[in-house]
């Protein structure tokens, strides 16, 4: 059967492109719909569907650009209500692709409308099964997303009803189909996901812990929930999103592919109430940034971190990108609806410095130096990890702040002396140190490189606890 798999993005979200005789169908396309049609055209071939396998939170679908461009009809499994024109199938409606099938499967649980596509080959063999967020490789999809849509929808009966359709839905079927998930390791809808991208059902049932044969419902539930973290805020507004309809990805790349000489730019940041976002390396805005800009580079975990801290989707943002990358920013921010890009710095920083504008520096030292210091200022040290990682191993007497949650710890951090901060590998902590400069906290010392350049120090750290013995 031809099926390709299309990745892109931080999260690793997959898309699948089916073609056969001329015709093709798409499940869960990306914002940019271009290279699908590009690839369809190729094959001398005709979009003729396009299945969701639920109302994603992660990113925003290609769905209604597909559709507008190529005419194909959108589908959702059972219960969807979507504000625009689509089939809503049944449960067991088969779908013909060219000499292809595709078996619609509500397996409700992540979602209540998620629906897995079982593939069914020319000669009538059943492939492998598409399934969205319900089955992932070594992991399933989280349950707590709906009830942020709906209050009635508790994480636990959601988990409930996912159990119910892994046992009824999936695990009866063959065990060598094969499994295509919508996600990777990396992305913030499973908890534990393998790097792999497709595994065969059969070896999933062995050593996927939620598939255990012997499992009970409520062991289920409660394995699923524990150690659930927070999803990203901007998760509910991306469904909505979803749900009701957005503004098409060529007019936002137009209307945002905006430069602004360094003039412009200030009075833009002056005059709206926009973010300015700064993309560059972290070792680029620790030398010299716009005050007040924020940092999250976009070579990190650009987009989880952008929608966990700016969490409005419709906020303004003026961008300070590397030159010639411009684009491909606005591209990741709208994937996952941040589509009020209103500019961005022509020239990049450089230019802003050239102009003789005023700028910002952060104050920077390396693990060697801080180990230098660490006796006299073990009480002024922040940690700005994750709480798992944190309770793995730390500085002796670090205080943890993540920075998912930096905000709610602002009164935590000195105002009369210097303290110092660190992340994994510097990334988190050039993002944590922006906003706390943006807050009027500049009294912070960021070190590079760090608990992993830490380690290799005279500094004390407490002794390693692996995660996965955590409760």
């Amino acid at each position: 059967m031809k099926i390709e798999q299309i990745y892109t993005g931080c999260l690793a979200h997959a898309a699948y492109y089916i073609e056969s005789k001329g015709e093709a169908a798409i499940i869960d396309p990306l914002r940019e719909v271009q290279p699908y049609i590009d690839r369809a055209k190729l094959d001398d071939a005709k979009i003729k569907y396009i299945f969701e396998t639920h109302f994603h939170a992660d990113f925003v679908s290609g769905h209604l650009d597909l559709k507008a461009k190529t005419g194909a009809q959108i589908v959702f499994g059972p219960t969807a209500k979507p504000s625009y024109e689509a089939i809503i199938a049944k449960d067991g409606q088969i779908f013909e692709v060219g000499d292809y099938k595709i078996k619609v499967i509500h397996t409700p649980g992540h979602t209540m409308e998620s629906t897995t596509y079982l593939l069914i080959d020319e000669n009538g063999k059943e492939h492998g099964i598409v399934t969205g967020d319900t089955l992932f490789i070594g992991d399933v999809g989280r349950p707590d997303l709906a009830q942020k849509i709906a209050s009635d929808l508790t994480q636990e009966k959601l988990a409930g009803y996912l159990f119910d359709s892994l046992r009824n839905k999936i695990m009866p079927l063959s065990d060598d189909l094969i499994v295509y998930p919508n996600h990777g390791a990396g992305s913030a809808c499973g908890k534990n996901m393998s790097k792999e991208t497709t595994d065969t059902l059969g070896h999933q049932k062995q050593v996927n812990y939620a598939l255990r044969a012997d499992m009970t419902k409520e062991e289920f539930i409660s394995e699923l929930l524990d150690g659930l973290s927070e999803p990203p805020a901007y998760f509910p507004q991306n469904v909505m999103m979803n749900i009701k309809g957005y503004e098409s990805f060529d007019k936002v790349m137009s209307k945002s592919q905006k430069p602004l000489a360094p003039k412009a730019f200030e009075a833009a940041a002056n005059e709206t109430e926009a973010i300015v976002l700064d993309v560059r390396n972290q070792t680029e805005f620790v030398k010299g940034h716009i005050p007040r800009s924020i940092f999250i580079g976009i070579d990190g975990d650009f987009a989880p971190w952008v929608g966990a801290l700016i969490a409005d989707v419709s906020q303004p943002i003026l961008l300070v990108a590397p030159i010639g990358r411009e684009e491909e920013v606005i591209t990741r921010l709208s994937r996952v609806g941040f589509d009020n890009v209103i500019g961005y710095l022509e020239g990049s920083f450089e230019a802003w410095k050239n102009a003789g504008m005023d700028y910002d520096t952060l104050t920077s030292i390396s693990a060697e130096e801080f180990a230098n210091r660490y006796a006299d200022n073990k009480d002024v040290v922040f940690d700005v990890r994750k709480d798992g990682e944190y309770t793995a191993e730390h500085v002796e007497g670090a205080k943890l702040t993540s920075l998912n949650t930096l905000n709610n710890h602002l009164s935590e951090f000195p105002d009369n002396k210097p303290f110092y901060i660190h992340c994994a590998g510097g990334y988190r902590s050039v993002i944590a140190a922006s906003i706390l400069k943006s807050r009027g906290i500049h009294n912070l010392i960021d070190i590079a490189g760090g608990f992993g350049a830490i380690k290799n120090t005279s500094v004390p750290t407490t002794a390693y606890v692996c995660p996965s013995t955590l409760k």
